[in-house]
């Protein structure tokens, strides 16, 4: 593993015990078992770091829906596919979600472009999950852009305040299924986590 990794991961760990806006380099180097010398030969700061994290992290987390949906699938099984893919990967490090949500606006402008880019990411996505064969098969139109938007909108926030609840990740299943489907045309159903 390369430092720059080690020292992602070790970002990701700090953030893990004590959220982004308290972590400190030190604490970023001690999890990487790096030295401050190592950090600054491979990011110029700390926000630096933070944004490749977050990036990655968005990264995998549209490969992760991409993968997990089938789309030859009925449309509905499909949707709880995509956020049950959502649901596993928020839950496998909650804390770097919810510094996304509510740490990374803090960096300003510095953000803005990172933002922008996670939210065309997951709209494409979603667009092109809804113009898929099962969706085509159902005579369902094509999600559109601000349809995608107020989707991930509201799924955001209900992932923030269950993640800073304390509550349970899987919560955010039923409610995401059921919006989603409501959305892209037919009657929202309750589903539960399996």
């Amino acid at each position: 593993m390369t430092y720059r990794l080690r020292l992602l991961d070790g970002l990701a760990a700090a953030i893990n015990d004590k959220g982004y806006r308290e972590s400190t380099v030190a604490d970023i180097v001690r999890h990487a078992r790096t030295s401050k010398r190592t950090f600054y030969d491979q990011f110029g700061t700390k926000e630096d770091g933070f944004l490749e994290l977050l990036r990655a992290n968005n990264a995998a987390l549209v490969d992760g829906i991409q993968a997990a949906v089938d789309p030859d699938a009925p449309w509905r099984d499909q949707i709880g596919q995509a956020v049950g893919a959502y649901v596993d990967h928020i839950a496998s490090a909650p804390a770097i979600t919810l510094s996304w949500i509510r740490e990374l606006p803090a960096l300003g402008s510095r953000a803005r472009p990172l933002q922008r880019e996670a939210l065309r990411d997951l709209t494409d996505l979603l667009i092109e999950l809804s113009g898929s064969a099962g969706f085509r098969n159902a005579g369902l139109p094509r999600l559109t852009e601000p349809m995608a938007i107020i989707l991930l909108g509201g799924l955001r926030e209900l992932t923030a305040l269950i993640v800073e609840d304390g509550r349970d990740i899987h919560e955010i299943y039923g409610p995401a299924v059921a919006a989603s489907t409501a959305i892209l045309g037919g009657p929202a159903d309750t589903p539960h986590a399996t």
